[in-house]
């Protein structure tokens, strides 16, 4: 019988595009990942894979085969849940991605919760602005804002996004309230990302405006202090500004004016075929908890 091991490397490398990277993320060297693919293409007589220095595909067979396996690795995986009783002994560790100020306020907070009914589970929770390589990186999933293209990975959408335009009383008190879209140019702007271009819904549809300001920085989190303190008016997600909102530190501004509704929370993961239970947990506890109307629309 075939090594369910030489299996879950195969699946893996077909994921990861590269026997490399596969490598990476599975924490095995290149060669030893060479050697297993080679020992399952010995044993079942065929060729899986077509090697070059750039490229790597499947043959025919090697995709009939892969469409078979994963379905084998999803039953055993879903017999698997099925047997521990999926909801309190799910083990290993989880490795999240996730944007650092949606992770600090809205994932951190409910952590507690999902531990609590999970205590054989570690997570490992990394923060970062940046789109990471869930493959390569050895991510189970990523937590992204943003709008998806397409692409091998699968995500499932976990709440709406919605983006407004706000400044502090104490900026408006100073440089006036904008009256229409055309007044931004002469505002103070803060765009995050080093001049990162606004893309809005109006009551014309949809358009693309550049801001300009003078403070330039690749972090979200500045930009959100400097708004704050009067420095500006800028484009906010309302999960990261609500409080704020609520007590008057921030105002709307221009609010026939919001960002694209394309951008949305999303989990997203390698392959819907072979889903691990811990993954799926995670998933539907974090969709449990924001919703379709989030809380922090509240």
């Amino acid at each position: 019988m075939t090594n369910l091991g030489d299996l879950e490397v195969f699946v893996r490398v077909i994921a990861a595009g590269s026997m490399s990277t596969a490598a990476r993320a599975l924490g095995l060297s290149p060669a030893v990942v060479s050697k297993r693919i080679k020992r399952l293409e010995d044993r079942l007589g065929t060729r899986l894979l077509q090697r070059t220095t750039r490229q790597l595909s499947m043959t025919e067979a090697g995709q009939g085969f892969y469409d078979r396996v994963v379905a084998v690795l999803s039953g055993l995986e879903e017999a698997e849940s099925y047997a521990s009783g999926r909801s309190s002994d799910v083990t290993g560790t989880l490795k999240i991605s996730a944007p650092t100020s949606f992770g600090r306020l809205h994932i951190a907070p409910h952590l507690k919760g999902f531990m609590a009914a999970h205590p054989d589970l570690t997570l490992h929770l990394v923060l970062s602005d940046e789109f990471t390589d869930i493959v390569g990186g050895g991510f189970d999933l990523a937590i992204r804002i943003a709008e998806l293209t397409d692409s091998t990975l699968v995500a499932r959408r976990l709440a709406p996004v919605r983006r407004i335009l706000c400044a502090s009383p104490d900026y408006i008190a100073v440089h006036g309230m904008p009256e229409d879209i055309d007044d931004l140019k002469r505002h103070i702007c803060l765009p995050a990302h080093n001049y990162d271009a606004w893309r809005l819904e109006g009551p014309q549809g949809s358009l693309v405006l550049k801001p300009e300001g003078a403070l330039i920085t690749n972090s979200s989190e500045v930009i959100r202090e400097a708004v704050i303190v009067g420095l500006g008016i800028a484009l906010r997600s309302t999960w990261d500004i609500g409080p704020e909102l609520k007590s008057g530190r921030l105002v709307q501004v221009l609010p026939g004016y919001e960002g694209s509704r394309n951008v949305a929370l999303s989990a997203v993961y390698p392959s819907r075929q072979f889903l691990p239970a811990k993954v799926r947990l995670f998933i539907d506890y974090l969709s449990g908890l924001y919703g379709p109307v989030p809380y922090w629309e509240g």
